[in-house]
């Protein structure tokens, strides 16, 4: 079994005061230094960016080796709250967030947004939504006193399903939206920025683990600072490219808030009173509905990037994303946490 999580440190608590400065550093760079901007852009191999590939894992991957998928026989302990993880994650979230997308981006808030970017914009809320979280879970997890190892075995089921599902499912929901991508780029991001990593991790973790508990221990806390270091470097290119779009349209980032706002609230509730109505315990609910409404954006960042470009509306949709996810999933945590008593009058045993 993983490690338990420490809470949020303080960097993580402001990582949205930290997105935001990476926010107006890129647009900075990219305004003062253009000719870099567009030459980091162009190192790049069969539409990956390498650079953002070498960041992506350098993201991915120590939040990999955490997850224990050894923990996937312990699914049938609670078959309950795993039946509600993957209804919410894999059959509501991102049908879900595909008709949000079509609510608020192709209609609602198309006269305030570039119609040339509307179909990647969907692109990255569906991309965002149909990426179930992998790390930041286990940090909710504990704030709100979920079972850990339930946490663990529902990260590790998800990122199993991850592997084969998300693909199809982003495929499908682009298609029905009559938006085009290539089968085999998107093949090849779920290779490169799914199964690459996990093999690297899981390889990483054997080894650190047939040195002793101490030894892991030790090395994921030296390399854990390496997601967001690479996170922060990624946003900062990507804004370098996004500048002229967000300076014309500031508005944007608000517009594409609020389906994704919407989704965290209505999948979380729905987990939440799913697993109440079904007699799960609080401290499986919680997990439950804290993974329905957080998103692995690492890689959705990477698929967008690497399907539509760093100067999409999809590369900007997901970091959005990015955005609002501490402030947002502690509100959920203080949620979870606060009704904990009404809760327990409806648990059964």
């Amino acid at each position: 079994m993983s490690e338990t999580p420490q809470p949020l440190s303080a960097f993580e608590r402001y990582l949205t005061a930290w997105v935001f400065l990476c926010i107006a550093a890129g647009i900075v760079l990219g305004q003062a230094f253009p000719a870099v901007s567009e030459a980091v852009g162009r190192l790049q191999i069969a539409h990956v960016n390498l650079p953002v590939g070498l960041l992506i894992w350098l993201m991915i991957v120590p939040m990999l080796m955490r997850v224990d998928f050894g923990a996937l026989r312990e699914v049938r302990r609670h078959v309950r709250g795993i039946g509600v993880t993957l209804f919410v994650n894999w059959l509501v979230k991102p049908f879900t967030m595909a008709l949000l997308a079509w609510i608020f981006i192709r209609h609602l808030f198309a006269p305030w947004l570039a119609a040339s970017q509307i179909d990647s914009y969907i692109a990255g809320l569906i991309l965002l939504a149909a990426a179930p979280c992998t790390a930041m879970v286990f940090v909710w997890s504990r704030l709100a006193h979920g079972d850990p190892l339930f946490t663990l075995t529902q990260v590790a089921l998800n990122d199993t399903i991850m592997v084969f599902a998300f693909a199809p499912i982003v495929a499908l929901l682009l298609g029905i939206s009559s938006i085009t991508v290539p089968w085999a780029t998107l093949v090849t991001s779920v290779v490169l920025y799914i199964v690459i990593p996990v093999v690297i991790a899981q390889g990483l973790r054997r080894a650190l683990l047939a040195k002793g508990q101490g030894s892991f221990d030790a090395t994921l806390a030296r390399i854990g600072p390496w997601s967001i270091a690479a996170l922060l470097a990624t946003l900062v290119l990507l804004f370098a490219f996004q500048g002229d779009a967000i300076l014309r349209q500031p508005l944007v980032i608000a517009l594409l808030a609020v389906p994704i706002l919407i989704q965290v609230f209505f999948n979380s509730a729905l987990a939440y009173g799913l697993n109440r109505a079904l007699g799960e315990k609080h401290s499986i609910a919680c997990p439950s509905a804290l993974i329905g409404a957080s998103n692995f954006f690492e890689l959705a960042v990477a698929a967008a990037i690497s399907l539509f470009g760093f100067e999409s509306g999809a590369a900007l949709a997901t970091v959005v994303g990015v955005l609002i996810e501490v402030p947002v999933m502690l509100l959920v945590v203080r949620v979870v946490n606060s009704t904990r008593g009404w809760y327990l009058v409806g648990e059964r045993a």
